[in-house]
């Protein structure tokens, strides 16, 4: 009997002792298998580990194919105390299916409503913040400056200027605005902004979560003032057969003066041979008055899955990633922006830009092809690509695009 109760002992001890440690380990499952990715968060454990020596992290990298596949099996299956993913649309189906964990209290308690803001409604789904926002970047309208100021152009801030600044290039022989839509997804970028400046935030989302028919008249306004920049001909002429990267060198050498873009087409530029003098950065300009200014932000995403082990810790390591200092830290590695408003100003003059016109953004759209439902969007952006290169046949593609939503949205 004796010796029973001491086995029955030690069996205590070593399970107690086993759960404090299991208390004091996360698990975390990613996707930062690129250079970049990777050492930012080898760096960003290293130093939450250094603030926080009683949690050990477990970290799984995948690559991102292998990532997007595996996902929702390890979310129900087999949950890690924190999983990588984004913002916005791509959230919600696992919102849905009560795979994360409601962490508005992380938010709360840590000022993040304010030095998060603009990326609080893409992470709010009901009212409750489903994760924390670390890293994004800026989509915008770069331009040649030197053009520009030889053509006696300022950036335009309105519908209305970006046409003039439009027609005045036209006349002098330069096409207005570089794209290469042989991917298609350079065409999200386009209806996106439109669909955002014509229509509003709460539209948009409304409209990529499949709760609005392609057939809408507000749709189709937004393809009315595409076509305005569509029909004089102010984008390149083959912009269908070539990538985004082969519409470079038109700028490059002065015969597209815009490109409508991610800030990683600033390096493209440059090897290109584009000083950094000569490129400038602007906002997309307001079309409908009134309607606040929300952006194209691709925002990756850090959240606690419903079925973790030790939610508790997943909660400070939340709360760590979303500090001024880490963001500041990881987002120099990756080249990027921090979301924190708070976090020390990049030194590079178009990450600078983006800081500015993204921490003051009202909401941030993280691109139509991660918004709307993969079917969705691939039909999406054949119909955008065949409109700017049929612009006539407006009517025949929303009503092919609505079939496609009634299919996909039942």
């Amino acid at each position: 009997m004796t010796k029973f109760k001491a086995l029955a002992g030690l069996a205590l001890s070593a399970l107690l002792m086993g759960s404090a440690a299991f208390a004091g380990e996360i698990v975390i499952n990613s996707d930062h298998s690129d250079p970049a990715p990777k050492k930012a968060m080898e760096e960003l454990i290293a130093d939450f580990q250094a603030k926080h020596p009683d949690i050990t992290v477990k970290w799984n990298n995948f690559d991102h194919e292998g990532y997007k596949a595996a996902i929702r099996n390890f979310l129900t299956a087999d949950p890690p105390d924190v999983a990588a993913w984004y913002a916005g649309n791509r959230m919600a189906p696992f919102v849905g299916a009560g795979l994360f964990e409601d962490v508005t209290d992380v938010w709360a308690s840590n000022g993040l409503d304010e030095q998060l803001k603009s990326s609080a409604a893409s992470m709010t789904i009901d009212g409750t913040k489903w994760g924390v926002p670390y890293t994004y970047y800026q989509w915008g309208i770069y331009y040649r400056a030197d053009i520009f100021a030889e053509q006696g152009i300022a950036p335009p801030k309105t519908w209305a200027e970006l046409l003039a600044a439009s027609e005045k290039l036209k006349a002098a022989g330069i096409t207005p605005f570089a794209i290469g839509t042989k991917a298609l997804w350079p065409t999200g970028g386009w209806f996106d902004y439109l669909n955002l400046r014509v229509n509003g935030y709460e539209f948009h989302m409304e409209l990529t979560s499949g709760k609005v028919p392609y057939t809408d008249p507000r749709v189709k306004a937004v393809f009315e003032k595409w076509a305005e920049l569509v029909g004089p001909g102010y984008f390149l002429e083959n912009h269908a057969a070539i990538d985004w990267q082969d519409a470079i060198p038109q700028m490059v050498q002065g015969k597209a003066a815009m490109y409508l873009m991610g800030n990683f087409a600033v390096a493209t530029m440059k090897d290109g041979g584009l000083t950094e003098d000569q490129i400038g950065f602007m906002q997309f300009p307001e079309i409908t008055p009134g309607i606040p200014m929300a952006e194209d932000a691709p925002t990756d995403t850090f959240h606690i899955p419903s079925g973790a082990k030790n939610k508790e810790d997943a909660k400070v390591f939340l709360a760590y990633l979303a500090s001024p200092e880490a963001q500041a830290k990881m987002n120099a590695t990756l080249g990027q922006l921090p979301v924190n408003n708070q976090a020390a100003k990049p030194s590079d003059k178009f990450l600078d830009a983006g800081f500015t016109m993204l921490s003051n953004a009202y909401a941030l759209a993280q691109f139509y092809d991660r918004d709307a439902d993969a079917e969705m969007a691939k039909a999406g952006m054949e119909g955008f690509q065949e409109f700017m290169v049929k612009p006539d046949q407006i009517d025949r593609i929303l009503e092919r695009l609505e079939k496609v939503r009634a299919k996909v949205y039942k």
